[in-house]
């Protein structure tokens, strides 16, 4: 009589079972989660490469202002907050231009 807990069992049989399974949920997660973060990271990278003087942002602290200068060596750019307000910042703490609409224009 043989107890069928004890018998041996070929481990490769499951693995390839479970192989194409882990394909297609590794293939649903990047095209769900990886890609779009990528195609986003890219925009960002673009949007901060064409900073140009004059241009309305938004940092990630909330502060509105406009472009008043960009230091392509060290990485800075002073925004113009107020009239009499200048303050320097990351061009990595900027988060989105904000677009003129007609209504401010």
């Amino acid at each position: 009589m043989v107890i069928p807990f004890l018998q041996e069992q070929t481990p490769a049989g499951g693995l390839m079972q479970m192989l194409p399974m882990l394909l297609i949920m590794f293939g649903i997660i990047y095209f769900l989660l990886i890609r779009p973060q990528q195609k986003e990271r890219k925009a960002h990278e673009e949007m901060l490469a064409n900073l140009q003087k004059n241009d309305k942002v938004l940092t990630q602290g909330g502060i509105l202002g406009t472009v008043a200068g960009l230091d392509t060596e060290q990485g800075w750019v002073t925004l113009k907050v107020d009239d009499n307000v200048r303050i320097k910042v990351s061009r990595a703490a900027i988060s989105r231009k904000i677009e003129a609409t007609a209504d401010s224009a």
